[in-house]
């Protein structure tokens, strides 16, 4: 076991035992230490000969430019005072953090520090839109599926009402239709939930509170079509400084006045707790002014130019998954990369090599990648990240929603809109309940088609999850692997469960060799998948409870 050098005095181990895990170890984890500390800490440990913690105590604890215990409140009792003795200390020490951010010159030391930011009372569009920002940061979004929407605050149902809208010709039609939705979705789930529970009775021995939830899950699950977008909705963001700072500036020159909205207000908090990690997103900043003359020419020359030439192209008018692009080297560079770190050979020459490969050689080494596999969170050698595969979707904005989420991969979108049709749950087909959701999803595209003559880009609120949105999704196959195998399990929405399968049929009809890479994905069909889920949650309660009463 390796140890510290270091050595520290008995009072210099009573201060720092309040910031380290550990004191003799050469490995540790800090706390009780603000973001903005521990980020400047970690850059200046980067150019600095001394130990983390020599580095701490002598440039920062025992630095008073630092404003160390103010900051940390260390020497603080009353919590209303120490909160403001920070902000000031903060503000103070600002730019003794911002020189050495500014010294070293490399955005990356932004990535040292972060913050968790909740935003709440947002809508669908907005929630996706930050979310596109997602290396660098872990988004929690409010879940369709456990949480009801139905419920009121002061006698109005919770969608955003988007201003340009509401001092539009259309504010009229646009709440009745938002309303429509919603008295439509709260009518539905007693129905529905009824026929569930009929057409899947509990079965004996399978606990009431996960029958319940499951059931419950079942039916948001078929009614969150007809939420639209505008429904309100709250995320949890936890981010680094970079993160931020990107999410800011790219909510500044938003087209769409409630992402401005967030811009704005987003800068305002984070300025409390990470002020170093986002001051170039404040909107008069330069470096925020020139990303946002960037943004707007480059969406105006390629709008211009799209239009010019893809007119008249037809394109994906169905529901449906296509492969669209892939790399038929793709074993052989998969292959090539397994060996190449237990080599000494250039990874050239052993791509050359494999090409030579008969097939029984070349499954071998794929085989060596996977055969060992127990389960799909023993994740694969990143030699799979050399194939690459783009995907190109049609399927209802909830369905994104889920699937987008992934951070290794790259998406895009086109806006949602009501021109490829909506999807209607099996469960309520050829019931009564059809008709009513028929209706609403019908008349919303109506106000859609009205609203978004003048305002295409508002008009996406009225538009409900149900609709099928254009997107396109390009990924590796480790990425790939993670993406169906986590995706097709019993637990999740039939919809997305469909595309993951989709996925992985897709690739190994191409590469058949690649199938051996997909052995955890699910393709059964399940009626109630939630059920198993439910079930192994109370059974860990009571292991819990269980466990608690003899200790």
């Amino acid at each position: 076991m390796i140890e510290s050098y270091e050595d520290f005095t008995d009072e210099q181990i009573k201060i720092l035992n309040r910031y380290v895990t550990n004191i003799s170890s050469n490995i540790f984890a800090l706390r009780n230490l603000p973001e903005v500390i521990k980020g400047a800490l970690f850059s200046r440990y980067s150019r600095s000969s001394l130990g983390l913690r020599s580095l701490l105590l002598k440039e920062f604890i025992l630095s008073e430019e630092t404003a160390f215990s103010a900051i940390t409140g260390a020497t603080k009792i009353a919590q209303e005072q120490e909160i403001e003795d920070q902000i000031i200390a903060i503000k103070k020490a600002q730019n003794f953090y911002d020189r050495i951010l500014d010294g070293y010159g490399d955005d990356s030391i932004g990535e040292l520090g972060g913050a968790h930011l909740a935003v709440e009372n947002v809508s669908i569009i907005a929630a996706q839109s930050i979310e596109d920002c997602r290396i660098g940061g872990s988004p929690l979004e409010r879940s369709t599926r456990y949480v009801y929407f139905d419920q009121k605050v002061n006698g109005q149902y919770l969608f955003y009402r988007e201003p340009i809208i509401m001092t539009s010709a259309f504010r009229d039609l646009y709440i009745a239709t938002c309303n429509r939705l919603f008295e439509t979705y709260s009518s539905l789930i007693p129905p529905l939930t009824t026929l569930m529970e009929k057409k899947i009775p509990k079965e004996e021995g399978v606990s009431k509170v996960a029958y319940i939830a499951a059931i419950r899950a079942k039916v948001l699950d078929c009614l969150r079509g007809l939420l639209p977008a505008s429904t309100l909705t709250n995320l949890g963001l936890f981010g680094n400084g970079r993160f931020f700072e990107n999410l800011l500036q790219k909510c500044n020159c938003h087209n769409l006045a409630e992402m401005q909205d967030i811009g704005k207000k987003g800068f305002q908090e984070l300025s409390k707790v990470i002020p170093s990690f986002v001051r170039r997103a404040e909107v008069t900043h330069k470096y925020q002014k020139s990303f946002s003359k960037y943004t707007e020419q480059i969406q105006t020359e390629l709008k211009s130019i799209s239009s010019c030439h893809t007119s008249l192209l037809e394109s994906m008018d169905k529901p449906g998954v296509r492969l669209i692009n892939y790399d038929l080297d793709a074993p052989i560079k998969v292959a090539a990369a397994l060996l190449f770190p237990h080599s000494q050979a250039g990874l050239f020459e052993i791509q050359e090599y494999c090409k030579g490969l008969e097939e029984e050689e070349l499954d071998r080494i794929l085989d060596g990648a996977c055969q060992f596999r127990e389960n799909r969170r023993h994740k694969s050698p990143r030699a799979l990240e050399h194939a690459f595969f783009t995907f190109e979707i049609v399927a209802d904005f909830g369905i994104y929603r889920d699937l987008k989420r992934h951070r290794i991969l790259s998406q895009d979108r086109q806006f949602l809109t009501c021109n490829l049709g909506y999807f209607i749950p099996h469960e309520i087909r050829e019931t009564e309940m059809e008709k009513p959701y028929c209706e609403a999803m019908d008349l919303a595209k109506i106000a859609y088609e009205q609203i978004a003559e003048e305002l295409p880009e508002e008009a996406q609120y009225v538009v409900p999850m149900g609709y099928h949105i254009h997107w396109v999704f390009n990924l590796n196959l480790r990425a790939l692997q993670w993406l169906c195998e986590l995706r097709s399990s019993p637990a999740g929405h039939p919809s997305y469960r469909y595309i993951a399968q989709e996925f992985a049929k897709e690739v190994c009809q191409v590469f058949p060799m690649f199938e051996r890479f997909f052995k955890f994905v699910d393709f059964e069909g399940y009626e109630l998948g939630r059920l198993g889920q439910e079930i192994r949650i109370i059974e860990k309660m009571k292991e819990k409870q269980h466990h608690g009463k003899f200790h």
